[in-house]
């Protein structure tokens, strides 16, 4: 079969690719390399059975020749995925994740490409008044530009579903934790502790509520719901995890990895900044009455991670050097 994945060289998005050229498919990647790394596709890289174009997806022109109709499903998972700064830049969201989320199916319609898989995420449900929280939760007002942009990109692709006769699966991703894992909170603990294990800063008051899956998990979730024959144009669905775990809790089993015992210093307040929901817990029992369920509990996927980026260091400096490249 033939595959295109956007964010091919992301820690989702390559994960993904290794997978599916594993099973013996043809992969295009799509990745401007502003923050995925080259080096998460070493092993894909080897394969005759893949191409990487390094393309800038808020060109309405940048598919144009990767797609057509011989292409079985385009995975979009290329996106801004900072929450946090989200409000220091306004326009970041609207360009990388809205308006790229619309070139892709404007590529696809012109090609004539017809399934997709549009990589979500929890935040549009705000502070969300049912927990779990189902797909069926109505949402409250927007707390980020992140959540927002993605619900503007879900609304997109069901209009096109509708008016153009694709089939699309909208997943609304928890964090997701693992190897080649980049961006959050357990990247940042680790960063930091290794600079000063005597004393670790912590946003908010540490009893923020989330819920993580381990990428190996998401990605056989992905091709599981891929895989399943279609009976309507857009299914919506959350991966997650039935558990959670508090920032603390977290915290912990870095720690415990690490074999470091830091004093906590806490900024205060029931969140860590403007659009950090206190409490993420996605209900996830329609995913699994089609069969698939996570194989790692959370902390197991905590320490994975850490053990992962202890022996990837060099991950640290790639990250600080982006960072620095993408200052005014």
């Amino acid at each position: 079969m033939r595959f295109l994945v956007t964010g091919a060289a992301g820690f989702i998005g390559s994960n993904l690719v290794d997978q599916l050229l594993l099973e013996g498919h043809d992969v295009v990647g799509v990745d401007d390399l502003s923050t995925g790394s080259r080096r998460f596709l070493e092993r894909a890289l080897e394969f005759k059975t893949f191409r990487l174009e390094q393309r800038d997806l808020t060109d309405p022109a940048a598919l144009d020749g990767l797609l057509s109709e011989r292409t079985d499903h385009v995975f979009h998972l290329a996106a801004n995925a900072d929450v946090r700064d989200g409000l220091k830049h306004p326009r970041r969201d609207l360009e990388q994740n809205t308006l790229v989320t619309s070139n892709v199916l404007e590529a696809m319609r012109r090609a004539g490409a017809k399934a997709l898989t549009f990589s979500s995420t929890g935040s549009v449900y705000g502070e969300a008044a049912v927990i779990p929280t189902p797909e069926t939760c109505p949402f409250p007002i927007q707390t980020s530009l992140y959540g927002a942009s993605k619900l503007a990109g879900e609304a997109l692709i069901s209009a096109y579903c509708e008016g153009y006769g694709f089939r699309a699966n909208v997943l609304r991703f928890v964090s997701i934790l693992g190897e080649r894992y980049s961006h959050g909170h357990v990247f940042d603990f680790v960063r930091s502790l290794q600079k000063d294990p005597a004393q670790i800063r912590v946003l908010g008051d540490g009893k923020q509520r989330k819920s993580y899956l381990y990428v190996g998990d998401c990605v056989r979730a992905i091709l599981h719901l891929a895989r399943l024959p279609w009976d309507r144009p857009v299914r919506v669905f959350n991966l997650g995890t039935p558990e959670y775990v508090d920032v603390d809790r977290s915290l912990g089993f870095i720690c415990d990895e690490l074999g470091v015992s830091p004093r906590r210093v806490y900024t205060g307040g029931d969140r860590g900044w403007v659009g950090d929901n206190p409490f993420i817990f996605l209900d996830t029992a329609k995913l699994q009455a089609t069969g698939w369920k996570p194989e790692l509990t959370i902390e197991e996927g905590v320490r994975r991670t850490v053990r992962y980026l202890t022996a990837n260091g060099w991950l640290f400096a790639e990250r600080e050097q982006k960072e620095k490249e993408a200052r005014p």
